[in-house]
């Protein structure tokens, strides 16, 4: 077990603070954030260009380091080396939170690892954006965030989500938005209802409100710009039972046989391992010993 004491006098390291960036308007940028910035060592930036339109906005003098999923590998040991160093760091994406479809969550694990600590700061986040203007029952909801790039990997991610109850929360890009919406109403059903958010807190902000089938139609007829929020309402009469039937069917196969069954229909050993282990309700190491005979 391990606590951390985010602003106690004894610090052994510097401090990774968690800094959120506006989505589109800058004036929604916190005072205190705007104060941190302005105070650590160095600014860890997903786009160094991007984030130093904001900093000359606000006239933030601090040193930035370009912080990006391509470089991660080797910035990170760099990075804790400074903090353990005794400087505090900033790290930001290019909108919203921090940690959220970049690889600040990577450096957080290791700050953690490290005794190194972390400090999150409250600010925007396009998805609860999204979410608490769309219509949509607000809770509970389910945060997915992009949807894989790879055909079996987004009809294993679709499977699951369009039987989850819970109000969805997706990201997408305009020149993919056209495709997905088409994917989604085929995997949801083109009645199920769902909210485009687009250009969120920028001039053109707009919510196109409707079923999938609607929102298709549009698409077809709208110039698509600007990053989108997707918000999808939940199922209402998810098949509840559809695991405990594919369990019941495959009862009278020993573990192993199970994962190979699932292997056989294109799952790799380690997803098989997991998707046992689910229909079983076990925890998947269980599974994964007694597939690979472990005593």
């Amino acid at each position: 077990m391990e606590t951390q004491k985010s602003f106690a006098s004894n610090q052994p390291f510097g401090t990774l603070y968690l800094v959120p960036t506006p989505i589109g308007n800058l004036d929604d940028m916190t005072f205190r954030a705007i104060k941190v910035l302005k105070e650590v060592d160095l600014i860890a930036a997903e786009d160094t260009r991007n984030t130093a339109k904001l900093l000359n906005h606000f006239e933030i003098g601090t040193h930035q380091e370009s912080f990006h999923e391509h470089n991660s590998h080797s910035k990170i040991p760099e990075l804790i080396d400074k903090l353990k160093a005794g400087q505090s760091i900033a790290q930001v994406s290019d909108a919203g939170m921090p940690s959220i479809s970049d690889p600040g969550h990577d450096l957080v694990v290791e700050c953690t690892k490290q005794g190194i600590s972390v400090v999150p700061l409250p600010g925007a986040n396009a998805g609860i954006t999204a979410l608490i203007a769309s219509g949509l029952s607000p809770q509970p909801f389910y945060f997915f965030g992009f949807l894989p790039r790879k055909g079996k990997e987004q009809q294993d991610a679709l499977t699951e989500l369009a039987e989850k109850p819970e109000t969805l929360i997706l990201y997408e890009a305009p020149h993919r938005l056209k495709q997905t919406l088409k994917v989604l109403a085929s995997a949801f059903s083109a009645d199920r209802r769902a909210v485009l958010c687009r250009e969120l807190t920028k001039r053109h902000e707009e919510f196109i409100r409707g079923t999938f089938s609607d929102l298709i139609e549009w698409s077809e007829t709208t110039e698509i710009r600007g990053e989108f929020v997707i918000i999808i309402d939940g199922n209402d009469h998810p098949a509840v039972g559809a695991i405990d039937e594919e369990a019941n069917a495959l009862s009278g196969l020993s573990v192993k046989e199970q994962v190979d069954h699932y292997v056989e229909s294109g799952l790799k050993v380690n997803d098989a391992i997991k998707k046992v282990a689910k229909l079983h309700e076990v925890k998947k190491q269980l599974i994964y010993r007694e597939y690979h005979q472990l005593d």
